[in-house]
């Protein structure tokens, strides 16, 4: 079996899904899957849709081509405002997109005429997180242009939090939010389909004790892949952590002497070396580096030291006897590890836990086909 590879439980993202379209669903909150951390793997997108996920989401084009590719019908939002340059392929590729440029959505309604058809706007608003959105003063005005554009048609409005400045969402700016929504029913007329609250972060708000307001969804990645909290990396209750599992070989077990004395000729991340004080008596070499995913996002076996890595090693220390070469070790992912690793070339995801699926190769230059209708 080659390695590295990422092993994936089907089942476990299914279930993952479930659990949250169940505490949600009561709340009038539905969850959209985000499946931007893999790639728009096709058979990832499909267990969170069995798991009760009323649709998809992803930030790149690629990706949701992807989806297409492997005979995905259902709803895909492009939730990354488009580029002015893949127009034409958001409206070819997805029912609506996420946005806060006019000039972009201009662009949107002249490929969708081209296109003949009509493809969704969810205008981002500016809630504090500082990254993506239109200002809340600013919000009437744009969405009221969107109405008189051909092409397009104004779905709803979304927002943000704990991503770029790691603010998350509070009582009173859900409450403000819910607020916008209702006064762009008021100026424009139709009523919001969309009233996207977040993601994440926004998960300990959703289940509380106050009511939702127009909220009524979430767009959910990591919560599904991880189950785990975005800021402290705990288990949310109820989920399961480890449907990743980042599988590497051993390819040297030689004892080395320390260095007496240590000098960092590049200190940057890309050239990391973590010196340890352990007492670790062995230490073994994974063909594995910086090229495949985030080392400082990978949990070590217990009982293991990360002593350091380079583009294509992992030196890890040990205080017993080393495995055999040839032997494999494994590891858990934080989001940032999983997202390099799904999007390396070299390694091989193998898909577990249900049959319609198997195991598929991306270094051989294919979008995965699967029969996932």
């Amino acid at each position: 079996m080659s390695c590295p590879r990422i092993e994936v439980d089907l089942s476990k993202i299914r279930r993952n899904t479930q659990t949250l379209v169940k505490r949600l669903g009561p709340r009038g909150i539905g969850v959209t899957g985000v499946t931007k951390a893999v790639c728009g793997h096709p058979a990832i997108a499909q267990a969170m849709l069995d798991g009760g996920a009323a649709g998809l989401a992803d930030a790149r084009v690629r990706n949701v081509q992807r989806l297409r590719s492997a005979g995905m019908t259902g709803p895909i939002s492009l939730i990354r405002t488009p580029m002015l340059s893949q127009a034409d392929q958001v409206v070819q590729s997805c029912e609506e997109s996420y946005n806060t440029e006019l000039s972009v959505i201009s662009a949107l309604s002249a490929a969708a005429i081209r296109n003949r058809s009509v493809h969704g706007i969810v205008l981002m608003v500016e809630m504090g997180d500082l990254r993506d959105g239109i200002l809340p003063e600013n919000l009437e005005g744009i969405a009221q242009q969107v109405m008189q554009m051909s092409g397009v048609a104004l779905k709803g409005i979304g927002a943000n939090f704990a991503c770029l400045s790691g603010l998350a969402p509070t009582t009173l700016k859900m409450s403000t939010f819910c607020d916008l929504a209702n006064e762009i029913e008021g100026v424009c007329g139709p009523f919001l389909k969309v009233v996207s609250g977040g993601n994440l972060a926004n998960l300990p708000w959703a289940i509380g004790e106050r009511a939702m307001g127009r909220v009524n969804d979430l767009r959910l990645g990591e919560a599904i892949l991880l189950g785990v909290e975005p800021v402290s990396g705990d288990q949310i209750g109820g989920m399961h952590t480890d449907a990743f599992t980042l599988v590497a070989e051993v390819i040297e077990t030689n004892a080395k002497p320390p260095p007496s004395t240590i000098a960092l000729i590049d200190p940057t991340p890309e050239r990391l070396r973590i010196v340890t004080t352990c007492a670790a008596s062995a230490r073994m070499i994974l063909a594995m580096g910086h090229q495949d995913t985030d080392i400082l996002g990978l949990s070590m076996p217990v009982g293991n030291t990360l002593i350091g890595a380079t583009s294509d090693h992992l030196v890890i220390g040990m205080p017993g006897t080393p495995p055999t070469l040839g032997s494999e070790v494994r590891f858990q992912m934080n989001y940032y590890a999983l997202m390099r690793a799904m999007a390396a070339p070299n390694i091989e995801v193998k898909l577990l836990g249900d049959p319609r699926t198997r195991p598929s190769r991306r270094t051989q230059g294919k979008i995965d086909h699967l029969a996932l209708v």
